[in-house]
């Protein structure tokens, strides 16, 4: 176990170090244009899926400054949802889930998101990804694990889980990754896979932890 823990430190430390070179503004995370809250973390973690980093965060500017609450949204009609985050992926079908799950939080949550994994996940469209994100971001609380596809590629590549999806993923690491690792690991390893470790053809040349990664399932790299 000592091993295995300093062996983590080393990796956790190399990818600290390289994200925090990263100017915070060219991720488009300093400031987001609307209010950070537990309703707003989910509806902007909803309109990422499928979708590229930079559309969602547009896309989520637009729908969520002027509308960022349950019944300001709950207002809107569908066609209207629709055009603000226009052209994430699925649309219209997002559009049709945010406006039924303002109305829910209205009608049975007194118009606040539950502080309640399994409530989250009562909410059609949520998985576990989306409610992971909405305890950790959303409210801040602890014992939760994030992972979505960054996460997953490179606890794989890592050598660290063998799974075919996030949830697999989610799963695998619980068991294996120290939980004192748990709160960094979302926004660490997401934006380590947007600027190193990314998706095809990884910059490895570049990467700290080159020297402690077996990259596993990596064919081609930089």
């Amino acid at each position: 176990m000592a091993k295995r823990l300093a062996h983590l430190e080393v990796i956790f430390a190399g990818i600290r170090q390289t994200v925090d070179a990263v100017d915070s503004t060219a991720l488009g995370e300093e400031n987001p244009g609307y209010p950070r809250t537990p309703f707003t973390t989910l509806v902007s973690c909803l309109l990422s899926l499928r979708t590229k980093d930079e559309v969602t965060a547009v896309a989520s500017r637009r729908l969520l400054g002027p509308y960022h609450t349950p019944k300001q949204l709950a207002a809107l009609s569908e066609e209207k949802i629709a055009s603000l985050i226009y052209p994430v992926g699925f649309y219209k079908t997002k559009a049709r889930r945010i406006k039924e799950i303002s109305q829910r939080l209205l009608q049975e949550f007194g118009g606040e998101v539950p502080r309640d994994f399994d409530a989250l996940l009562s909410l059609k469209g949520v998985g576990r990804k989306t409610a992971n994100i909405v305890m950790v971001f959303g409210f801040h609380e602890h014992g939760y694990l994030p992972i979505d596809s960054h996460c997953h590629e490179i606890a794989n590549r890592l050598g660290w889980v063998r799974t075919k999806t996030p949830e697999d993923t989610e799963v695998a690491l619980r068991k294996v990754l120290p939980e004192v690792y748990w709160d960094e690991f979302n926004e660490l390893f997401v934006r380590f896979g947007q600027i190193i470790c990314v998706p095809v053809s990884p910059l490895c040349s570049r990467c700290p932890v080159a020297t402690c990664c077996p990259r596993v399932g990596v064919r081609y790299h930089r």
